[in-house]
């Protein structure tokens, strides 16, 4: 039995306006035992595709190395951007030692209302990920209806849009569910409809031009 506890403390300062809600970190960041190219972050996995996409969307030039210098990189675009970082898994025990959101048992959740009253300046969450089972929306939900609340639909359509009105300070917030940045997803960005629509117009076109689009709209509109 491994228990795979979120190695990073939530990434919030004062004026921050986003937060980019996950669940979980691959284990070896929980271990410390990363490999070449992991950079020792929020999504630093050299796997993943989150700091790929907005390093595209933003022309940061970042560095992907074990580094300290590719740390402070990330945390200085987020300060300027006004974006924070808050996963919503403080905690998950696993039977199997791997990074399957669907192994995740016994899972405790952070506070995210306390840290919403705290950062008042908060207004969207960034889900990574949608409502399937043991995803950051799916946890998020479950989170809500422990404190007597729930989403309101905003749009259904892909990014979905949602929002809630926070029970302390009475702020409307809004959360947006983007398309998971992994190579998992890929299958299920592939079968979208406005996925095959860009790729007929482009034969170019890919799954991680897709989530750049989409990531786009959503990290750099108000």
């Amino acid at each position: 039995m491994f228990e795979h506890k979120h190695p990073y403390s939530p990434f919030l300062f004062k004026g921050v306006k986003k937060i980019i809600v996950g669940t979980l970190p691959p284990p070896r960041f929980t271990t410390g035992q990363l490999k070449e190219g992991d950079v020792e972050f929020c999504y630093g996995s050299r796997d993943g595709q989150l700091w790929p996409i907005l390093d595209n969307i933003y022309g940061l030039h970042l560095d992907f190395a074990t580094t300290q210098q590719a740390v402070t990189q990330r945390k200085n675009f987020l300060k300027k951007e006004r974006i924070g970082i808050c996963d919503i898994v403080e905690s998950a025990m696993r039977d199997k030692i791997d990074a399957s959101d669907l192994g995740m048992r016994d899972v405790v959740l952070r506070s995210l209302l306390d840290y919403l009253k705290d950062f008042p300046s908060i207004h969207t969450l960034l889900f990574t990920g949608g409502n399937s089972k043991n995803g950051p929306e799916y946890f998020f939900r479950r989170y809500l209806k422990a404190h007597g609340l729930q989403l309101k639909v905003v749009d259904a359509a892909v990014p979905r849009i949602h929002e809630f009105v926070h029970p302390i300070t009475k702020k409307k917030i809004r959360t947006v569910s983007l398309t998971a940045p992994s190579g998992a997803a890929n299958r299920a960005v592939g079968s979208m409809q406005a996925y095959k629509d860009l790729k007929d117009k482009n034969p170019d076109f890919n799954t991680f031009d897709f989530r750049v689009l989409q990531y786009q709209k959503h990290f750099k509109g108000d």
